[in-house]
């Protein structure tokens, strides 16, 4: 990408389809210049729920899907799904443009905001992953959080059927368990399109990943472009 060019490619890797239309208008509220190239590999969730873990051979496959993006001339890459983080900031690691694991900077914000932290996820083979990585975390900044999660799978059976109405239902009816929590976070990508309806039944902050990771995207990718 020339330092010119205000079009900076970024590739979305996906391993839900309901994940892709929440990323897209985040985009479109706040980074709409960006040419979004969507990558989707939908065998992974039920790839890690049988094998039970992150594998070799599922990390490679993030890596490689990192480097198929990377290849094809993307100069960044947001994975969408929750439940690979630590394959991704292994391949991040590695890999010359800013590859970016989706709840990083809701988990930021998260430990800014108190010390009871709520969580409404909906796919539960991501969230032991997901709470090792919001605890660690924590841990590196020297802060003693609490975090519990709601799993509600009925509700992405719902979103993946196509009947989005019961899967904002279900958040709205299971949101007030963490009422007493200092912010709570929807836990995927594709969860995110409940932010308003979570959001009028809580009175304290609730957060999504899309936007927050967006803007941390953005901010690296300026950071390459300047150098």
């Amino acid at each position: 990408m020339s330092t010119d060019d205000p079009t900076p490619r970024i590739a979305l890797i996906h391993a839900v389809y309901v994940a892709m239309a929440p990323v897209e208008s985040a985009f479109l509220e706040r980074w709409p210049q960006a040419r979004r190239v969507n990558l989707v590999d939908d065998a992974l969730p039920a790839d890690l729920e049988r094998d039970g873990r992150l594998t070799p051979a599922l990390r490679a496959r993030i890596r490689r899907l990192a480097e198929h993006a990377i290849t094809d001339g993307a100069d960044a890459v947001l994975f969408t799904c929750s439940a690979f983080g630590e394959a991704i900031a292994a391949a991040a690691a590695e890999l010359p443009v800013p590859v970016l694991k989706p709840n990083e900077a809701m988990f930021e914000a998260a430990l800014g905001a108190g010390r009871r932290i709520g969580m409404l996820a909906t796919f539960g083979a991501a969230v032991p992953a997901m709470e090792e990585e919001f605890q660690a975390m924590a841990r590196q900044r020297g802060i003693d959080v609490s975090l519990e999660v709601v799993c509600l799978p009925e509700a992405l059976a719902a979103a993946k059927a196509g009947d989005m109405a019961t899967h904002d239902r279900l958040h709205v009816e299971a949101a007030p368990r963490l009422a007493h929590c200092d912010a709570v976070m929807l836990a995927h990508f594709s969860n995110s399109r409940a932010l308003d309806a979570v959001q009028a039944v809580l009175p304290c902050p609730v957060l999504s990943a899309p936007g927050a990771a967006i803007e941390v995207l953005r901010e690296r990718v300026g950071v390459l472009r300047e150098g």
